[in-house]
This record gives structure tokens, C-alpha cells and sequence, in this order.
């Protein structure tokens, strides 16, 4: 049998996931296995060029972030066992390592309000994605808890990238400059929206708190430092190489297994009540 096993990520230049690679590629190390990465870029075109490839290499397993469903389908076909992770496209089909999305971003839209912000703006990235609706759930959750109305206006679209966050960030402000916070669901869009509120001379948390789903090293660095929902990204890709591993060998149950992991909000230097 093969002892290769695919990895499938979306952004290699994402600490996020690298790092989660990094930790895939540890326990395949341990358990004799070693690791074919690939990269997608987020586009179906690359995942699928991904999957030829992997299925070329006869790898015994793919842990992929999935774009859309048609590579993780054709993997099955063809006798490969998937285990998707970070996010789920075909629900009760293949195995699964996902955040508890919803309850941090519950956690972290609780926290802004605690500190008496009501008008929260949340950047989201691609809707398709259920990271991005888990984490507007958790968001309008927090929302209805506090007996605050969801205002749409408030949620302006991004794509994943930083520019984009930026130019986005920059609209919300200009639109809406009653808002107080602002809650950015990945390290991507922080970035850009710390890039925007600079540029503006604003100070954080003076003029506007942030806070970012997704803790990465460069947060815990800036001045002041970002407070930030941490995913448990170690275990995540812990967990999904084991699964996989398990899947493989035979040793895992016959229904899809999903394996939901809790992140933790970490409070830093970044949020404050809002300037009165």
C-alpha cells in the first residue's frame, strides 16, 4: 500500500495554513507516511489539477480545504479516502475536522458588545464558504442576545484578500461612520482593515476596536496587539491526519465522522469601550 497521503490547502501564503499543514505533515511523519502538498489558491481549477495529480501519485488519502465538491467526489471514486478540514462542502459525505465557527464568533461579537459597541462592522469573505455564514450566524446570535437589530449595511462582502478588505473597510467608514468596532472573520481581512484605519490616521482602540477569527503570530506583535478568536489550527490538523490515517487502514467507523474543535477568544490591547 501507498504510504503517500495529498494535502490540499487554499493559501500557502495564509499562516494559517501552514501551519496547519505543518501539523498534518507531523503525524503522517509519526505514523510512517509522508506528505504531497499542493496548493489551490482557493480556485476549482487548481483543486482539480490538485486531485489528477494526487491520484497519479496512487497516494492512499487526500486531507484537503475544499474549493468546491468535485474534487473530494472524484478522489472517492476512485478509491481514495478525503477528509476535508477548515470547512465542509458536501455535508454527511466524507469525514470532516472543523472550528466550532459559530460559538467564536458568538464569543468575539459578545465581547465588543460587552464593551458597549452596537454598531459592529463584520467583513466576511466568500458566503459560499460555511466558515463565512458560521461565523454570521455567530455574529447575529450575539446580536439577538443583547437585543441589538442586524443592520445588512453593516456587513459589506470582501473576497479573501487583504486589498480587498482594505478598499471594503474603507466604503463601511465612509458609509457608516457611527460604527465603533469592527469584528474581521479571518487574518487575511484584519490585515487589510489594520492597513484602511491606518491610513485614516485612526487609532485603534481609540477611534475604532478591532477584532480578527483567527489568531496569528503577527497579532499578538502589533501595537496595540490584535485581540483575536484562536483556532485550535495544531489540532485541527492533528486531528485530520489521525482520521485520516484511521480511514485508511480501515480502523474508522463506516459513516462520515465530523469532528468539531472549540477556538478560544483572547483579549488584547486592540478592543475598548468605544470613545465617548
Amino acid at each position: 500500500t501507498s504510504t503517500s497521503i495529498g494535502v490540499l490547502i487554499s493559501d500557502l501564503r495564509n499562516p494559517f495554513y501552514a501551519d496547519l499543514a505543518a501539523a498534518v505533515e507531523q503525524s503522517l511523519r509519526a505514523r510512517g507516511y509522508h506528505m504531497i502538498l499542493a496548493n489551490s489558491d482557493g480556485l476549482a481549477g487548481e483543486e482539480d489539477a490538485a486531485a489528477t495529480l494526487f491520484q497519479a501519485s496512487r497516494v492512499a488519502g487526500v486531507v484537503l480545504a475544499p474549493v468546491s465538491a468535485l474534487a473530494a467526489r472524484r478522489l472517492v471514486d476512485a478509491g481514495v479516502a478525503v477528509v476535508e478540514i477548515d470547512r465542509q462542502l458536501a455535508p454527511d459525505e466524507y469525514d470532516a475536522v472543523l472550528v466550532e465557527n459559530q460559538a467564536g464568533a458568538l464569543a468575539a461579537t459578545r465581547h465588543l458588545l460587552e464593551l458597549g459597541h452596537g454598531r459592529i462592522g463584520l467583513l466576511l469573505g466568500e458566503l459560499e464558504w460555511m466558515t463565512a455564514t458560521e461565523r454570521l450566524d455567530g455574529y447575529r446570535a450575539a446580536l439577538r442576545q443583547f437585543g441589538v437589530p442586524f443592520d445588512e449595511e453593516l456587513v459589506p462582502r470582501s473576497s479573501f484578500s487583504a486589498a480587498e478588505a482594505a478598499r471594503v473597510t474603507g466604503e463601511l467608514l465612509d458609509r457608516r461612520p457611527d460604527v465603533t468596532a469592527i469584528f474581521a472573520t479571518s487574518n487575511v481581512l484584519a490585515a487589510g482593515a489594520i492597513a484602511e484605519i491606518q491610513r485614516r490616521g485612526r487609532r485603534i482602540p481609540g477611534d475604532l476596536s478591532l477584532v480578527a477569527f483567527d489568531d496569528v503570530p503577527w497579532m499578538g506583535l502589533m501595537q496595540p496587539p490584535i485581540t483575536a478568536v484562536a483556532q485550535p489550527t495544531i489540532g485541527l490538523g492533528h486531528v485530520a491526519a489521525e482520521l485520516l490515517l484511521d480511514r485508511v487502514d480501515g480502523s474508522a467507523p463506516a459513516e462520515p465522522v465530523v469532528r468539531r474543535l472549540e477556538p478560544t477568544l483572547i483579549v488584547r490591547g486592540s478592543s475598548a469601550p468605544p470613545a465617548r
